[in-house]
């Protein structure tokens, strides 16, 4: 990938001798339901790269979310390597090669951040911690995500949670944004509390802030983040397929990913659920980028 196509415009590998520290890559495709059609979501990466272009020539300027330049004053040593190859409905192979891209950049000991896609998505991309954990997994959606299976398919959107809580490897789950109604049903929710899920729901961070999510979090943790852009409210984010009154705000969307940062460690970020077709005017676009570039900016901050 070219830098005039990526993130910011950085740059697809680093000299020797500069370790990488973060990896993007974007994902078009994951698991879908027997009638499900993906294709909205296959531009979601390149659109929220496109909307990072303005910021790219000011990544050494002042950053008032991060308290200073996006590298803190070092060197860039974060990566963009473009779009790994997914097929629709190629559900066992999606989740092979994105398990497979995670693992690669997990070995080099850097942080992996997908972009792009469903929620599918998400199972994969836990599944590659298995040697590199334990992890917890803060995940920050409208939505638990618990069925155990709709239309035969196991591995849908409405299902990483689940999966996620059936890896040896996750050892803790934190669930931040819920509201309103989803695929849930009461047999989903009463699994996912008897799994030990901490609920935080939208209405709580509102009324108290970030704290409720952050203090289930255990000091030192390797943490991963999903961040599902149906998390954040329509009013900011409009490019969902299922937009919900009453969602989370952009800056407490970064006040979390600081705050894990200010106390255990981000292992992994994605973002997903970002639906271009529903977007209005590039607004999503241009605040998925914004919590990215903070994501970035927490990863390089933090010990």
């Amino acid at each position: 990938m070219s830098a005039a196509n990526s993130f910011l415009g950085l740059p697809s590998e680093l000299a020797d001798g500069n370790p990488t520290r973060m990896v993007i890559f974007g994902v078009a495709h994951g698991s879908a339901y027997p009638d499900q059609d993906s294709s909205g979501h296959e531009t979601a990466a390149d659109q929220i790269r496109a909307a990072s272009q303005e910021d790219a020539p000011l990544i050494a300027h002042w950053d008032f979310d991060l308290g200073g330049p996006l590298f803190n004053g070092g060197p860039i040593n974060c990566i963009d390597v473009g779009n790994i190859k997914t097929v629709m409905r190629d559900n066992e192979g999606n989740r092979q090669r994105i398990e497979a891209k995670t693992r690669e950049i997990l070995a080099l000991s850097a942080v992996p951040i997908l972009i792009g896609s469903d929620c599918s998505v998400t199972y994969p991309f836990l599944a590659a911690f298995e040697t590199s954990g334990p992890v917890w997994v803060l995940q920050i959606d409208a939505h638990i995500d618990w069925r155990d299976e709709i239309e035969g398919e196991r591995y849908g959107y409405s299902s990483s949670m689940r999966r996620a809580s059936e890896m040896a490897h996750v050892v803790g789950m934190v669930q931040v944004g819920l509201r309103s109604v989803g695929s849930a049903r009461k047999a989903d929710v009463e699994a996912a509390r008897g799994y030990g899920s901490h609920f935080v729901t939208a209405r709580e961070i509102h009324a108290g802030g970030v704290a409720a999510a952050l203090r289930a979090i255990p000091e030192d943790a390797q943490v991963v983040i999903t961040l599902d852009c149906d998390s954040l409210d329509p009013s900011i984010m409009p490019g969902v397929a299922a937009r919900t009154p009453g969602g989370l705000t952009y800056t407490q969307i970064i006040d979390l990913i600081s705050g894990v940062a200010g106390k255990a460690k981000i292992a992994g970020f994605n973002l997903v659920e970002f639906y271009p077709p529903a977007d209005i005017d590039g607004l999503s676009a241009l605040t998925a980028s914004r919590i990215l570039v903070n994501a970035i900016g927490a990863v390089i901050r933090q010990i």
